[in-house]
């Protein structure tokens, strides 16, 4: 008896002492202290070009509930993603290479300061299977991970997700995912729940009572003046007022306030994004102005929304890819439309970047916002030119007196009183 507690000592010894030396063991194994994957999110225009075209050929309104499509993207175009994704939500680098029948993913995710290590890499290849991709291979840092662990926990989370509504209708809508000759291939059955319970997926309980209020906010401005034109410095700045009354999330707060001015100037109803506000009040349309012209609201309010959402590449590149589009037989590219748009992103990176900045932007408009704290002088900047002259004239995209303008433009935005 004596001999059998002494041996059960020792083995609780052993769990307390060697427990923590084997997670210890882990976390040296699994954090290194350099990046596997070190690389810019670089969005080009013609990767929106890209991705525009890949939108038209599945667009929602074109397919019939239970048809077969096809979502094919390139190589190119699926390691710009998943890049663009690890910097936006893990400050992190990401790269994909596709070969026949699988995938190698790899990523490095920045830490905090700590004595141990500054980075998390990830290196997995994903393998095809009867539907859903399957991790062949998965290794954290130096430490390998086994299959059936791997496989297992991603059974688990798919099966969580599979409770919410919009997660259970996009897994019954994917039918295969393939990889073969340097293209990702989704093949899908379309069925009619499906956008709204992606759209349902998109925005949480909070984010839609916030944009509600919003929304709220918008239906009575719209409804006083008449039909004279509504400044959007005017609107910008009850929004944002309304922000800082209703406290909280400062960052949540602002974000929702430009999403739905920016659905408000371009005039589009929330019902495109939330479903259940089909049964909310509709706002009186409004020619909604910046500087005396609604384009540029267009282009402001736009680019507000997509940075406070989605970071700042993304709306430039949607940005530049607007003024390169009108300038092949459009109404020509226009150095007053980008000083609009970089303005636009500017005032969403400063809404949303975090909590002080969020709340400057708030105070700032508790005293009232005009259009010249918001957008720089632009009248004159060189527009309407079409693809032939922009070329002569700037060299087109990226040629030295485009850069030069672009630079003279940044100075501008960054000179604006909000911005400083």
């Amino acid at each position: 008896m004596r001999l059998a507690l002494k041996l059960l000592l020792v083995l609780l010894l052993l769990v307390l002492v060697g427990m923590p030396l084997l997670v210890g063991a882990g976390l040296w194994l699994a954090i290194d202290q350099q990046p596997l994957v070190s690389r810019e999110a670089d969005i080009q225009p013609a990767n929106i070009a890209r991705a525009k075209r890949i939108v038209e050929r599945n667009d929602p309104r074109r397919l019939r509930a239970g048809v077969l499509r096809s979502l094919v993207v390139g190589q190119q175009d699926l390691d710009l993603a998943v890049n663009y994704l690890a910097h936006r939500y893990a400050n992190g680098s990401a790269s994909v290479v596709l070969q026949e029948g699988s995938a190698t993913l790899r990523a490095s995710m920045p830490l905090p300061a700590n004595p141990v290590g500054k980075f998390v890499n990830l290196d997995a290849v994903l393998v095809e299977s009867a539907a859903l991709p399957r991790i062949e291979q998965l290794r954290i840092g130096r430490l390998p991970v086994p299959d059936w662990v791997t496989n297992r926990l991603l059974r688990w989370a798919l099966e969580q997700a599979a409770t919410k509504v919009a997660m259970s209708a996009a897994g019954d809508a994917v039918k295969r995912v393939s990889m073969r000759g340097g293209t990702l291939s989704v093949e899908y059955e379309w069925s009619d729940r499906l956008p709204d319970a992606i759209k349902g997926m998109l925005l949480s309980s909070d984010d839609q009572a916030r944009l509600k209020a919003y929304q709220g906010r918008i239906v009575q401005l719209s409804a006083t003046g008449g039909a004279a034109a509504l400044p959007m410095e005017e609107l910008l700045g009850a929004l944002l007022r309304l922000a800082g009354e209703r406290g909280g999330d400062a960052v949540a707060e602002n974000r929702a306030a430009l999403v739905a001015l920016a659905f408000f100037v371009n005039g589009k109803g929330l019902q495109a994004l939330i479903p259940a506000a089909r049964a909310w009040p509709r706002a009186t349309p409004r020619n909604v102005t910046l500087a005396g012209r609604h384009d540029f609201a267009q282009h402001y309010s736009l680019s507000a929304a997509i940075a406070a959402c989605t970071g700042s590449p993304l709306a430039d590149a949607v940005g530049l890819y607007k003024e390169s589009d009108d300038a092949q037989g459009g109404s020509g590219f226009s150095f007053n439309d980008i000083a609009a748009d970089r303005a636009g992103v500017r005032l969403g990176e400063l809404a949303t970047a975090g909590a002080a900045g969020a709340r400057r932007v708030q105070v700032a408009a508790a005293g009232r916002l005009g259009a010249a704290e918001i957008l720089p002088a632009v009248s004159d900047l060189p527009e309407f030119m079409q693809e032939a002259e922009f070329r002569r004239r700037y060299g087109g995209i990226g040629g030295a007196e485009y850069k030069k303008m672009m630079a003279e433009i940044e100075r501008r935005v960054a000179a604006l009183g909000l911005f400083r």
